[in-house]
C-alpha cells in the first residue's frame, strides 16, 4: 500500500501478522465498558464485551518514507534467527520474507538512507542487523541508524530483562560498532530535525526515549507515532494500563497530551501497530477519542 502526501510518499512494509494476545495480558485493567464503548467506533476483529474472552491482534510492519531523493525506514520489527526467549510467539526463530516484501516496494537494503527507531524495544529494531556467516551485521550498510540516547542510555545501563538485554545485544550494538550509529537528543521539549521536512520529538513513557517521527512536505502533516499507543481501545480510554508501557502515568499524559493536541485536525496517524491501512485520523469522541481509518483500498491522503 502506498500513500502520498505533498512531496513524501508512504509505503507499508509488512513483517509479520496479527499475533493474538488475550485482552487482559495487554490491558489487564481494561473493563466491559471500555470494550463497550470502543465497539461503538471500532468493530473489526472484535471479540465481544467480555475481558476473560476478548482477544487483542497486534501485527508488525514497517513504514518506507520517500521524501526529495532519501528513502527513510521507520522502525525495523522483529527480524530473523533472533532467540526472543522471554517472548511468546516470538520463542523460536523466525524467518519471515520482510526483505521480500521491501523489494516489493523497489527498495533493496543498500538503497534505505535513514533508519528511525521510535524506540529500542525488540520489535522495533530486530532487522537493524542480519545474521551474515555467523556474526550480526548491519541490514541497510550504507543508512544512518538514529536512535535517541535516553534509550540507548536505559537499555545499555539495565539488563534485568532478557528479552530486551538480547535485543540491544543483536540489534543495536553491532550497528554503533560498525559506525552507523547516531545518537539523538529528544525529551519531551527537545525535537530532532533530520531535514527534508522530517523531525523527530520525544513522547516518553512507553520506554524513556521513546518519540513519534513527524513528516511534512506539502500536503497533510504525517505522524509515525510508534508505541505511543498501541490499540483503538487507548483512544477511548487514554489512560488505560498497557502492560508493555514502562511508566504507565507517563505514557497516558503523553498519549492523552498528543490526543488533545491533534484531535479534529488534518494530520494523519500511522501507528506501529495497527491492521488494515494503518493510517487514518485522530476525532474527539463521547467517550474520549476514536480513529478514523483510511479506506485500506485507497490509502491516499489530500
Amino acid at each position: 500500500m502506498s500513500l502520498q502526501s505533498g512531496r513524501i510518499t508512504v509505503q507499508k512494509v509488512d513483517e509479520l501478522g496479527a499475533v493474538l494476545l488475550p485482552m487482559t495480558r495487554a490491558f489487564p485493567d481494561v473493563t466491559r465498558e471500555d470494550l463497550r464503548h470502543t465497539r461503538e467506533w471500532y468493530t473489526e476483529g472484535s471479540t465481544g464485551d467480555d475481558p476473560a474472552t476478548a482477544i487483542v491482534g497486534v501485527p508488525f510492519h514497517s513504514f518506507v518514507l520517500k521524501v526529495e531523493g532519501k528513502n527513510i525506514l521507520i522502525d525495523t520489527c522483529n527480524g530473523n534467527h533472533k532467540t526472543r526467549s522471554d517472548a511468546t510467539p516470538w520463542n523460536n526463530d523466525l524467518n519471515l520474507p520482510y526483505l521480500e516484501n521491501l523489494e516489493a516496494v523497489g527498495l533493496a537494503p543498500e538503497d534505505i538512507d535513514v533508519v528511525l527507531c521510535t524506540h529500542l524495544h525488540f520489535d522495533h529494531v530486530g532487522w537493524n542487523t542480519r545474521l551474515e556467516n555467523g556474526r550480526w551485521v548491519p541490514t541497510f550498510p550504507k543508512a544512518r541508524y538514529l536512535f535517541t540516547r535516553a534509550d540507548y542510555e536505559f537499555f545499555d545501563k539495565n539488563h534485568e530483562e532478557p528479552l530486551h538485554l538480547a535485543s540491544f545485544e543483536d540489534s543495536i550494538l553491532p550497528v554503533v560498532e560498525h559506525g552507523l550509529a547516531d545518537l539523538v537528543e529528544t525529551d519531551h521539549v527537545v525535537e530532532h530535525e533530520i531535514g527534508n521536512g522530517v523531525w523527530l520529538e520525544g513522547t516518553p513513557g512507553h520506554s524513556p526515549g521513546s518519540c513519534v517521527v513527524h513528516a511534512k512536505r506539502g500536503g497533510d502533516q504525517l505522524v509515525f507515532s510508534g508505541d505511543t499507543f498501541h490499540h483503538p481501545l487507548e483512544l477511548t480510554r487514554p489512560d488505560i494500563l498497557f502492560f508493555g508501557d514502562l511508566d504507565h502515568g507517563l505514557a497516558a499524559a503523553t498519549r492523552r497530551k498528543m490526543f488533545e493536541r491533534y484531535a479534529d485536525t488534518s494530520t494523519l496517524f500511522l501507528p506501529a501497530h495497527f491492521g488494515g491501512a494503518s493510517a487514518g485520523r485522530i476525532q474527539r469522541h463521547r467517550h474520549g477519542f476514536k480513529f478514523d481509518y483510511l479506506d485500506p483500498a485507497t490509502f491516499k491522503a489530500t
